[in-house]
């Protein structure tokens, strides 16, 4: 007769254990930050998985941004060299090169120093904390970045950023910093928080500790909606910096038609004409 036959107490234990240990995540796999330049944060399976190559385009030719590069190069040196440094949340319109910001601003520092960029997705951002923990030991300046992060409805995780920006007896990891971009300043809807402030027993409390979130963040980078002149600026540092060279097409005037159909100018908008463009021409980019 087994153990758990005499005692059943035992029996229930070790099935308690069991599924202890199912739950609990995967010892943490140390990953070779030498691999790669980026890595994609693996929470479920505990691991950084390399990125061969990432999707951005050059620094020089994200035109019409020039306070926001020129604020979010210096503030990434400054970490990149061991200065002190913010975290950073880039807020604002749709489509007017947040991410492809971050992904060129890194691009331009790893030439000088070994940054590594580490994306956690939205829905990953409760396991943030243990990603700074797997990073701390780590030799190099990591910049975790969060594309097109907010918080709805529900949604508690948001405090888990908060802890982990500056909270916590930890503190943040001296080689972490935390990019984010978003198109609401405060992370939350306004009608999320003017429901806050209806319903709460106390709204002021309920509503600052929401918007205290976006305070977390010491670097604030507003992107605004481009004007006529700023989209064409852009279409042409497109043009000229791929060599496109159309003899017989109005290059302007169809970047402005691209734009009406789509019903906004943005940076994207921008890059999807040339995209356009370049297959017709039959030049790659």
């Amino acid at each position: 007769m087994s153990n758990s036959e005499k005692h059943p107490l035992l029996g229930v234990l070790g099935q308690i254990s069991e599924a202890l240990s199912r739950l609990s995540p995967n010892p943490a796999l140390k990953a070779d930050l030498n691999s790669a330049e980026a890595f994609s944060w693996q929470p479920h399976e505990n691991r950084l998985e390399p990125v061969p190559e990432v999707n951005r385009v050059p620094l020089e030719i994200l035109l019409g941004l020039p306070r926001q590069r020129d604020t979010l190069l210096a503030n990434t040196r400054q970490f990149a060299t061991g200065l002190p440094a913010n975290n950073a949340l880039l807020w604002g319109a749709r489509g007017m090169g947040k991410s492809s910001l971050v992904k060129a601003v890194h691009h331009e520092i790893a030439k000088e120093s070994p940054l590594k960029l580490i994306e956690i997705h939205r829905e990953d951002i409760e396991t943030l904390p243990r990603l700074m923990k797997y990073l701390r030991d780590h030799p190099f300046p990591c910049l975790i970045f969060c594309d097109d992060l907010s918080f709805d409805g529900d949604d508690t995780s948001y405090k888990s950023l908060k802890a982990v920006l500056e909270g916590g007896i930890e503190g943040r990891p001296s080689n972490v910093l935390f990019y984010a971009t978003s198109n609401r300043r405060h992370l939350m809807p306004r009608d999320m928080m003017e429901n806050e402030r209806s319903t709460a027993i106390n709204p002021s409390e309920s509503v600052e500790e929401k918007v205290s979130l976006s305070d977390r963040f010491g670097l604030w980078l507003g992107f605004h909606k481009c004007t006529q002149s700023e989209y064409l600026d852009m279409i042409r540092g497109y043009v000229a910096h791929y060599q496109l060279a159309p003899q017989i097409i109005d290059v302007e005037k169809e970047a402005l038609e691209w734009a009406t159909t789509r019903g906004a100018r943005s940076g994207r908008v921008a890059w999807q004409y040339i995209q356009d463009l370049a297959g017709r021409l039959g030049q790659p980019l």
